[in-house]
């Protein structure tokens, strides 16, 4: 009964508003927009490692369309918990777009990393654009920069957790009245 009541409470939770929610999403789409045109615009200009440009347009395209099925209402889950016919085809294409982006984030480090402290001069031979390059170094270390921090955040929960348990704060107890 107990754990019935947690759950409805759960799913009762304040949900952010709507402009909140705009303005996230704003913000989310800003970065695969950059990539999509930082991309375009060197498209030729790495020729030691051609796919970099490519891998940036790609990656920003489909982030960008993750981002923005996500805001169509099929995708929304019902009050009751039921799940449609469409919204089972949109949780199989997120599925299919997440599985794919992460394939291609694993081959862009291979790409990006491969190749680190190219050679920026063009008459020097095999090259790369410098802005180009710094753009997708930064971009996918920002990644490993994000989870680093959601793992320490974590960590520290878990932890605080922990110590309110032990000192008897009621966290992680089912006491029998």
């Amino acid at each position: 009964m107990e754990d019935r009541t947690l759950l409805q409470n759960i799913r009762q939770t304040a949900k952010p508003s709507t402009p909140v929610l705009i303005i996230t999403k704003l913000i989310v789409m800003a970065i695969p927009v950059a990539e999509i045109v930082i991309g375009s615009m060197y498209l030729q200009a790495c020729p030691i490692q051609r796919y970099i440009p490519i891998y940036l347009v790609a990656m920003g395209a489909f982030t960008l369309s993750l981002t923005l099925l996500s805001c169509l209402p099929c995708t929304q889950e019902p009050e009751d918990g039921s799940q449609s016919a469409i919204s089972s085809v949109c949780t199989a294409w997120n599925s299919l777009v997440s599985l794919f982006l992460f394939c291609w984030f694993i081959a862009g480090n291979v790409w990006i990393y491969s190749i680190y402290q190219p050679n920026y001069n063009p008459s020097a031979g095999p090259h790369c654009d410098k802005t180009l390059y710094l753009f997708a170094f930064w971009i996918t270390s920002l990644v490993y920069i994000l989870i680093g921090g959601f793992f320490v955040v974590g960590c520290c929960a878990l932890i605080f957790m922990s110590i309110c348990g032990r000192a008897g704060f009621g966290y992680g107890r089912h006491e029998d009245i």
